[in-house]
């Protein structure tokens, strides 16, 4: 689900926060996420560079920005399930913001789901380090 222009990344996060409060327990939240990591958009073989590869993260991640300060796009992709399902998080909330709103919004979607308490620290430390990476890009397009 891509980022509309009337709708706020915070508003995102509670949307997201809602859609996971629905499910019981955490293997249900798992296969969810499984499930919208397949909806990612497709990324070209040729995007897979070590200029889009997210480092600290034990599987393979690659995330492509596009567009300017105004409005940032990304595409991403990783060959794990569970992580694709974590990007798509991330996308849902980062991507088709202007670099302004997109540093000024904390991750509050991955407390408000519990996720911390349920990621191995290997998948924990590739989400603290796409997200970091997600704002170097948008303080980059500021600059």
């Amino acid at each position: 689900m891509s980022a509309t222009a009337t709708t706020s990344a915070d508003a995102a996060q509670q949307a997201i926060a809602d859609e996971f409060a629905f499910f019981g327990d955490w293997t249900e939240r798992y296969q969810y996420l499984i499930d919208i990591g397949k909806r990612l958009a497709t990324f070209p073989d040729e995007w897979k560079t070590e200029e889009y590869r997210i480092s600290g993260c034990q599987s393979m991640v690659w995330l492509v920005p596009s567009g300017d300060a105004a409005r940032l796009h990304f595409d991403a992709a990783s060959d794990s399930a569970i992580v694709s399902g974590l990007l798509a998080l991330i996308l849902r909330v980062y991507s088709d913001r202007p670099a302004d709103e997109i540093l000024a919004t904390s991750p509050e979607f991955i407390a408000a789901i519990g996720l911390a308490k349920h990621l191995s620290p290997t998948r924990s430390n590739g989400l603290a380090a796409t997200l970091a990476k997600v704002k170097e890009y948008a303080s980059a397009a500021l600059r």
